[in-house]
């Protein structure tokens, strides 16, 4: 299993998030999540830990508006 979806298992485990992870043609994956501030940081706090899959060589945090129109949390 990839860390996109090791990423969506987790969001869902948290629980109340929506988003998506995406992976770009550079090799990094792209994560977008909406959800309460406590659970993004949860999110946040995993893509920063010794658990994920692969090599993660840094993670860049951008906080937005919700902008919604998200089912789910997909992989695409």
């Amino acid at each position: 299993m990839g860390f996109r979806w090791f990423t969506r298992a987790n969001a869902l485990e948290i629980g109340g998030l929506t988003g998506f992870a995406l992976n770009l043609d550079d090799g990094r994956v792209q994560v977008v999540a909406e959800g309460r501030r406590e659970n993004c940081h949860r999110l946040l706090d995993w893509l920063r830990s010794d658990d994920t899959p692969g090599r993660v060589d840094g993670v860049t945090e951008i906080w937005d508006t919700p902008r919604g129109g998200y089912e789910g949390f997909a992989i695409r």
